[in-house]
């Protein structure tokens, strides 16, 4: 199957540090441009004390937040059709196999860790402030800006 310039999108997540009281969470690569039809990874690292539980989430533009996988312990596998989300002691892969167009969107992780009632906190690794998505122009490879980036 040839594979052409124009058949290239582009997956920009949030490439954001979290740390509070020694609790990080980081994502890699800052942004993939796989080509339609190949499969592509990105990773999310952590170290938190009492670790509960990592989600991995889609914001598509003009659409919002979409919740993809909740996972709980080492090992855990979860698939929603061509994605699928792995949990490792100390990180989690979500891989997306046959790219297509649609799947252009900003992913991110965030990890919960424990906590008394009353006192549970999301750790995301992301800020109060949009960062840009981008998208191939219909001129060519070049991306375009779909939201400014705050800050």
């Amino acid at each position: 199957m040839e594979k052409t310039q124009g058949s290239v999108l582009v997956i920009f997540w949030l490439h954001l540090g979290w740390v509070k009281g020694g609790n990080q969470v980081e994502q890699s690569p800052p942004s993939l441009r796989p080509w339609e039809g190949d499969g592509t990874s990105m990773s999310c690292t952590y170290s938190v004390s009492g670790f509960n539980g990592l989600q991995w989430y889609r914001e598509d533009a003009g659409i919002g937040l979409r919740h993809l996988f909740s996972m709980y312990s080492a090992g855990d596998v979860k698939q929603k059709g061509r994605l699928q989300a792995t949990l490792l002691k100390d990180g989690s892969s979500l891989n997306i196999t046959a790219v297509q167009h649609g799947d252009s969107a900003t992913y991110f992780c965030a990890v919960v860790t424990q906590c008394n009632p009353g006192t549970c906190d999301l750790h995301p690794n992301l800020q109060l402030s949009r960062r840009s998505l981008t998208e191939p122009s219909a001129a060519g490879l070049e991306p375009r800006s779909l939201y400014g980036v705050k800050g």
